[in-house]
């Protein structure tokens, strides 16, 4: 039940461990307490926390006992680890809710119920804002080498830039981060920390200040960092990043997210990413090899992480709007989501009252809408079975629109063809 660290190496989920031959063992023991940290720069998780949070996961189904933290107080400095330039700094207010719009997510993936292996969310401004800087210096900071500091890769990376370089502030947060282990290893013996691999020097940090202050043996695990085969960053487009939350971005757009996930990434995110057993993993990688049209595995990855982030309700309304694509008749979708699904076709505003009348025609919205150049082409359309409301073909040329129309409280879809759509909105 124990025994994780095979099932990690499996899925590509190691890269460093501080122990490479006994952390196995030691895990396999027994139930375990390991954390992982999440600074609340924004009121949602994105794409970028997935595989952090399906970590703790793993781990706790594995019977061990996670613990989310949630950074408000180095999240007030910001983690130098992987960056060129210092972030905005946060308030208190901001900070707080951040993390209480982070762990309703996190409930999405981790069991914070009662009992021996429940997940357990802290904060740990809870204890540093207990600190004066007198007293923090003195107890802890005396324990920490700066050449320590110094040695690590991401200090040394924003040291050697002579324009931005690195703040003093920016410079406390390996020692605040370090401190966290040693509490949480205090309160709720914690020995192990997991995090990507710009957190090894944090992670390593944070052993040696419990070796130091305390004398006690603590862990540490890294994963990759997820990223595309060109290099940059899972879960960011064009338009910014993917989020986890469904205002900020839809769950229409999270699954199309996946669906177009490119062939060669979507075996890593299968198995870094979901529970799908690995004999099923390693099938869908073959039908990729053969069948790549059928994008088998695209799909398995986006109904699975969409279910998980979203439940059933969001992933059945994510297929249903991707299926409207493809010709499926539109029915139960409200204004927002249709929206969403057709945001780049263009769109014909009209009034209400005009609906309601009875004087818009199929004939001539065909041609507002710029889908026929001319009431003669817009006849032909109809006559060619090529007119569609709604996804549903129309053949009658004297047709006239009404109410009963809308797909949704106030929008139509109109489309030409296979693939030529547009809107018409109706403003109540």
């Amino acid at each position: 039940m124990f025994d994780i660290l095979p099932e990690l190496q499996a899925r590509g989920l190691v890269y460093q461990t501080t122990d490479d031959q006994g952390l196995g063992g030691w895990l396999a023991e027994g139930q375990r307490t390991l954390y992982i940290g999440f600074d609340p720069t924004a009121d949602s998780m994105h794409v970028g926390h997935m595989m952090a949070l399906m970590n703790l996961r793993r781990f706790q189904q594995a019977g061990h006992r996670p613990i989310a933290l949630v950074g408000g107080a180095t999240g007030m400095i910001g983690d130098p680890s992987g960056k060129s330039e210092e972030r905005n700094l946060l308030n208190e207010d901001q900070l707080r809710a951040n993390s209480d719009a982070m762990k309703e997510q996190m409930a999405r993936f981790l069991d914070f119920d009662e009992g021996s292996g429940a997940a357990v969310l802290v904060n740990n401004l809870d204890w540093m804002q207990q600190f004066n800087l007198l007293t923090f210096l003195r107890d802890i900071g005396k324990n920490f080498p700066v050449n320590v500091m110094l040695g690590k890769e991401s200090v040394k990376n924003r040291l050697s830039d002579t324009e931005s370089g690195l703040s003093f502030t920016e410079f406390s947060y390996m020692l605040l981060q370090a401190y966290d282990f040693v509490h949480l290893h205090g309160e709720l013996d914690c020995q192990l920390q997991v995090g990507g691999s710009d957190q090894w020097g944090n992670i390593t940090a944070g052993i040696d200040l419990g070796r130091r202050m305390k004398s006690v043996q603590l862990y540490g695990l890294t994963s990759p960092l997820l990223t595309k085969s060109d290099g940059a960053k899972m879960g960011k487009t064009e338009s910014g990043a993917i989020w986890l939350s469904a205002e900020r971005t839809s769950p229409y757009k999270f699954y199309q997210y996946w669906i177009n996930v490119p062939d060669e990434d979507a075996g890593k995110c299968l198995r870094m990413l979901t529970e799908l057993p690995l004999e099923e993993i390693a099938s869908l990688d073959a039908s990729r090899e053969e069948r790549p049209h059928e994008r088998e595995s695209q799909r398995a990855l986006a109904e699975h992480l969409t279910g998980l982030v979203h439940g059933s309700e969001g992933l059945q309304a994510a297929t249903q709007a991707s299926q409207i694509l493809f010709g499926a008749e539109i029915d139960d979708l409200d204004d927002a989501q249709l929206l969403d699904v057709f945001a780049d076709v263009p769109s014909l505003e009209k009034g209400r009252d005009e609906l309601s009348g009875g004087t818009i025609t199929l004939i001539d919205v065909l041609v507002d809408a710029g889908l026929c150049q001319s009431r003669g082409e817009a006849r032909r359309t109809i006559e060619q079975g090529g007119a569609y409301l709604n996804n549903r073909r129309v053949d009658d040329l004297e047709r006239v629109l009404a109410v009963e129309d809308l797909a949704s409280p106030s929008v139509i879809v109109l489309r030409r063809g296979k693939k030529k759509y547009a809107l018409l909105q109706f403003p109540a």
